[in-house]
């Protein structure tokens, strides 16, 4: 779970930003949009195919 405490004299826009940056790097926005709809097995191999080509090809 992501968590950001604000200093004394910390402003609420950079701990915001802190809090962005830190559920950017935790990968939930992905993770969100990802679930959001079902994924059948055919969709998720595809998915999962697509991913290897690009991280053999890096």
């Amino acid at each position: 779970m992501t968590q950001v405490v604000v200093g004394q004299n910390e402003n609420i826009e950079s701990a915001l930003r802190r809090f962005k940056r830190q559920v950017s790097k935790a990968g939930i926005f992905a993770d969100i949009k990802r679930r959001r709809h079902y994924e059948t097995p055919i969709e998720k191999r595809k998915r999962k195919a697509i991913a290897r080509r690009k991280k053999r090809y890096r």
